[in-house]
């Protein structure tokens, strides 16, 4: 799946909360907001695509995901916190090169002619419901990885209220994974993004760096090495260099750490420190400000807004939509999901979730310590139902929008912030409440507060934007046109 991560370290938060958000960026699958509770957790469980079976712990953790509504290719959980207070977000589609594929390939049985081992389709039913923290993802991941391999590259990221793992596989068997300093955020657009690495610390205490047993006997075995000089840059000897990046990822990674840094670096002009084609863009930024919910959605919904390759730029220059877009069309589901060190256990978790195209939805907060989620983004089903569904709303609206841009966007921007300023407003009364009462049904209750009142907000902007978009269609005429 190709997708975009931010990681944000909780002394990089302005709450001091930890976040992972990711924009799942399918083939437009139609997604859902569900809770899984312990018993319809399966024994064992077993692949779509590769067909292994896994057998599971026992006493698994109740936990929220944003399966695909059709399980015709498998459930593609994508994210979800568990009743533990613990995210995961899988996967950021990552890549690699010949000599590592060479040297340890993908899964793949040639008699079947079918893949083998474990992915993004699998990772998170596998590993959330079992784990307590954000580094015991990364160990039950690693050790899964090693035992039954997987057939595609992937970065997944964990996080609890105190840390924010990065876990990426290489080749087939091989891992490494970083604690994301407390102090740094972290941009990921499907490349391997690890530039730095602590095998030291990796091989002794583990505090801040994990990774295969034998990595390093691996890279010295099979010539991996492309660094000059002692210290290993994971990038340079597992990541990809390639011309397509400077299209698809490189931007990307250059217009996110642009907009969380803008004076720390010159990024455009001829004397720029990095461009939109540099491959040596950092994996983590100490950011000039403290970073919001907010922060996160506007950077994961944009299109290179104040830059010359915005699509949606007027004018004639020839580097409009030249890049691959951040808040791209083939988005379903992007969630936030925010661990908050300041208020009791059970209210920590909070998931701020939005359907579609990033660029004209909002998103909307979710105490994930309940035992069910509204109806509006738990009961999406394939059949398109804009006036009660948030998925099929959202995306209809994004396609209005898009149509209708230099009119709708003024609708969209209104709509954005209406939703997320009242949904802070009803998550801060649903956190005083709670704190009074001790009553996890304000969970529930507030939920659906926060919900009504995204599907209504979203209902007003839809009719606003298809009367714009009404407004442009080609077969339009009035008497008066001539």
């Amino acid at each position: 799946m190709p997708c975009t991560t931010i990681l944000v370290g909780k002394d990089a938060s302005i709450d001091g909360s930890t976040m992972i958000a990711r924009n799942d960026d399918g083939a437009f699958d139609t997604k859902k907001l569900i809770v899984v509770k312990p018993e319809e957790q399966p024994k064992e469980y077993v692949s779509k695509i590769s067909g292994v079976k896994i057998p599971l712990p026992d006493n698994p953790l109740r936990y929220t995901a944003t399966p695909n509504v059709s399980k015709k290719r498998g459930i593609w959980a994508a994210n979800g916190i568990n009743s533990a207070n613990v995210g995961m977000t899988a996967t950021e589609t990552t890549t690699s090169n010949p000599r590592v594929l060479g040297a340890d390939p993908f899964g793949w049985d040639p008699k079947k002619k079918k893949q083998t081992g474990i992915g993004e389709e699998d990772y998170v039913v596998l590993v959330l419901p079992y784990i307590h923290s954000a580094r015991e993802g990364v160990l039950r991941l690693g050790a899964l990885l090693e035992e039954y391999g997987t057939y595609e590259p992937n970065g997944i990221a964990f996080n609890d209220d105190k840390e924010v793992w990065w876990f990426e596989s290489i080749g087939g068997h091989h891992w490494m994974a970083r604690k994301v300093k407390d102090d740094e955020y972290v941009i990921m657009p499907n490349q391997f993004g690890l530039d730095r690495f602590d095998f030291e610390d990796a091989f002794g205490e583990g505090k801040e760096n994990l990774c295969s047993k034998d990595l390093l006997e691996f890279i010295e075995k099979n010539h991996l090495n492309a660094n000059q000089g002692p210290v290993i840059n994971p990038r340079l000897v597992f990541g990809s260099h390639s011309d397509a990046d400077h299209v698809y990822n490189t931007p990307r990674a250059w217009f996110m750490a642009r907009y969380f840094n803008p004076r720390s670096y010159v990024w455009d002009g001829e004397n720029a420190d990095f461009t939109p084609l540099s491959d040596d863009i950092p994996w983590s930024f100490v950011p000039e400000r403290k970073i919001s919910v907010e922060d996160v959605k506007y950077i994961l919904s944009s299109y290179y807004q104040g830059t010359p390759y915005n699509p949606y730029g007027r004018g004639n220059d020839p580097r409009k939509g030249i890049y691959r877009s951040i808040g791209i069309n083939r988005t379903s589901v992007m969630a936030i999901l925010q661990i908050r060190p300041y208020v009791p256990e059970e209210i920590k978790a909070v998931e701020w979730i939005c359907f579609s195209s990033n660029a004209f939805n909002s998103a909307f907060p979710l105490y994930a310590n309940v035992e069910k989620m509204p109806r509006c983004v738990s009961g999406t089903t394939e059949e398109m139902d804009v006036s009660k569904n948030l998925y099929w709303a959202s995306r209809f609206l994004g396609v209005l929008a898009d149509a209708s841009f230099d009119k709708s966007i003024i609708h969209i921007e209104r709509y954005q912030a209406k939703t997320m300023n009242k949904g802070r407003f009803v998550l801060n009364e649903g956190d005083q409440a709670f704190q009074e009462t001790k009553d996890l049904k304000v969970l529930a209750d507030t939920n659906e507060k926060v919900a009504k009142m995204a599907i209504e907000n979203t209902q007003i902007v839809l009719r606003q934007v298809l009367n714009e978009a009404s407004l442009k269609m080609k077969n339009g005429y009035q008497r008066f046109d001539n």
